[in-house]
């Protein structure tokens, strides 16, 4: 194709292209009436595929979580989000920071998923944790291997390029993660590292004086383990997009590393009661980083090419609080943890970030939400609490086939592509499903509780996200749209915000604690594939989904910190479809690249009471042969 062609598609499926070299799917008419709902959505008989901006959709908020949101819709009329048009690979940034020449402590290979260490990972969702483990390089190594690592290298002709056990859009991982524990080669020694993945190893950014630190490591917590974002990863290839697509990575990451916890019988909580700038000092974004943007943004004209390394600075997202599960409580005090933070300020740091790219491109809309949305202080009253371990039905023990659970983290893979053959047993459908609830199963007319079931326990707000599901394959289980109410307290509003004339049916079989609903039979592949930026991988799985949040009324009654914490949600529930894919045989991939309000015009759904946030899609992926397959690291019991 031309270059102007090229300069039409959008960044989500360039990528693609340039792997692929496949021809650009050309626009197509959209599904006109399927079956009795009719039309789902008005005919088009083309794609708006240029690089001009989309129209930024009207909202009656003046929230800029809200603005920011309707300005990066895709867009079936108005084209697509703001993005590069075209890939500099000159400038592709570095997936892997570094801050020589800090000391550097190489973790340990754990032991291979045979060994007495290893959990069947049908143990993680039906029985509780096993015992604690003590923290040592051991099971911090275990922790990392298990959740942040590379999972594998792949190389095809002369590229070569690494995965990871979290997955991230576009493989272009902006997330970080630090830790902060006490070095069990010197107790009482508290030791703050940055993770290297590509190294496996710590790198060891400030020690803490000796003293009481029961501020920060609140008996008998293990650990805290914060998160940060390069939002530059993902804007090199997404443009103003990628605010969404680092916080979908943000909640992969939160969700692996609560299951990884799991398997060392320790839980895992956010410490969602400390401020944005509480957790800067905690990861050390002023230390050895880059500077922040000058005040006269003059030299940073939004879209334009030039260098910009304000630009490579971290953006502080959460720190977890790991601790022994079925332990006592900790006592976490929000204001002591805070005034403990300040010292961090004080604290000789140590090392440099290494540069990640020549020139950068800015996007100023993300930096200017992301200031937006940041959380200054605690709720009134905001406590840190943990939930009573819940755990899920299980409905035969056929599915996960004696999987253990580090067998299934380090074999998840994203696919590209699905065979469009495959059908899925109705009573593994009905067990991943779940497996997606907050809480595990319901009895009927309980009232929903917290988030208690893993992963989702890391969550210390109530259920906000739904889903939406496309059903291609699934055997027993007539073809149509349906709908998991993953919080059952938001069923009578999601039904009056829908059409009113789905049916709202229960599908046959389906478990009493499972709350899904049949809303219209008919075969919606096409459907499916034309919401999702005219991708055939929507329509050649199983099923597909889109994340269905309560958005406009959580960002009134909460604050417009909640934006982020929302595609956090939407992450932690993609990890969970991605395991359980891997689990019963098959794989999954996460769709970022979708027309937003096409989406919400299928539902029914008018304003901004809920939208749609992530789509995902599970089933039997194509294998490229042509792709080699290389062990993450040296060493024995290490896979590839």
């Amino acid at each position: 194709p031309s270059r102007d062609r090229r300069k039409r598609l959008p960044p989500e499926m360039l990528l693609l292209r340039r792997c692929s070299h496949r021809p650009p799917r050309r626009a197509a008419p959209l599904l006109p009436a399927v079956h009795r709902v009719a039309p789902l959505l008005p005919a088009v008989h083309r794609v708006a595929m240029s690089s001009a901006p989309a129209s930024p959709t009207a909202t009656p908020s003046s929230s800029p979580a809200a603005e920011y949101h309707c300005r990066t819709k895709h867009s079936l009329t108005a084209g697509y989000a703001r993005g590069p048009g075209r890939l500099d690979w000159a400038n592709q940034p570095n997936p892997f920071l570094r801050f020589p020449p800090s000391p550097a402590t190489p973790l340990p290979n754990p032991p291979p998923p045979s060994s007495s260490a290893a959990v069947p990972y049908q143990a993680l969702f039906h029985a509780p944790p096993p015992p604690p483990r003590p923290l040592s390089l051991d099971s911090l190594s275990d922790l990392l291997f298990h959740s942040l690592a590379l999972s594998a290298w792949k190389s095809a002709g002369a590229s070569t390029w690494s995965l990871r056990v979290n997955p991230s859009s576009g493989n272009l991982h902006p997330t970080e993660a630090h830790v902060l524990f006490e070095d069990p080669r010197a107790p009482g020694r508290l030791v703050l590292s940055h993770y290297a993945p590509r190294d496996h190893l710590l790198e060891a950014r400030a020690t803490l004086p000796a003293g009481d630190r029961s501020a920060l490591l609140p008996p008998p917590a293990t650990a805290v383990l914060a998160l940060s974002s390069v939002f530059w990863r993902e804007a090199w290839k997404y443009g103003e997009r990628a605010l969404r697509y680092c916080n979908h990575d943000v909640g992969h990451a939160l969700a692996a590393v609560a299951l990884a916890a799991a398997t060392l019988g320790w839980d895992a909580r956010l410490l969602d009661g400390l401020s944005d700038q509480d957790l800067g000092r905690l990861v050390g974004v002023d230390k050895g980083c880059p500077a922040p943007a000058p005040a006269d943004k003059t030299k940073m004209a939004s879209g334009k090419k030039g260098p910009a390394p304000c630009l490579e600075r971290q953006h502080p997202d959460c720190a977890l609080l790991l601790f022994p599960a079925g332990s006592e409580e900790p006592e976490v005090d929000y204001g002591r943890m805070s005034d403990a933070l300040r010292e961090f300020d004080e604290l000789e740091w140590v090392g440099k970030a290494n540069a990640l790219s020549k020139d950068h491109v800015v996007w100023d809309v993300i930096y200017k939400t992301a200031e937006a949305v940041k959380k200054h202080q605690p709720m009134p009253g905001e406590r840190f609490l943990v939930s009573p371990w819940s755990t899920s039905t299980k409905l035969s023990e056929g599915p996960y086939k004696d999987l253990m659970a580090q067998e299934v983290v380090r074999r998840r893979r994203s696919a590209v592509d699905m065979d469009g053959t495959h059908v899925m047993g109705k009573e593994e459908f009905y067990q991943i499903l779940l497996h997606c609830l907050p809480s595990g199963e319901l009895s009927p007319g309980e009232r929903q509780g917290p988030q208690s079931a893993l992963p989702f326990r890391v969550l210390p707000w109530d259920a906000e996200v739904h889903a939406a599901l496309f059903v291609h394959r699934v055997s027993g289980l007539p073809k149509g749209l349906y709908f998991l109410v993953r919080n059952e307290e938001h069923f009578d509003t999601l039904r009056n915000a829908m059409r009113q004339d789905f049916e709202w049916a229960r599908p046959e079989g389906c478990p009493d604690g499972l709350p899904l609903y049949r809303l219209m039979k008919g075969d919606c592949q096409r459907l499916a594939m034309q919401i999702s930026c005219m991708q055939d991988i929507a329509s050649h799985g199983c099923f597909s989904l889109g994340m269905i949040a309560r958005f406009e009324p959580v960002l009134d009654d909460k604050g417009e910190w909640m934006y982020p914490r929302l595609f956090w949600e939407t992450g932690v529930l993609g990890q969970v479809l991605y395991l359980e894919a891997h689990a019963v045989g098959i794989s999954a991939t996460g769709i970022g690249c979708y027309f937003d309000d096409a989406v919400h015009e299928v539902l029914g759904l008018k304003d901004l009471e809920f939208q749609s946030l992530y789509h995902f899609t599970v089933g039997a992926p194509v294998v490229d042969k042509r792709i080699m397959s290389l062990p993450a690291y040296p060493g024995p019991g290490i896979d590839a």
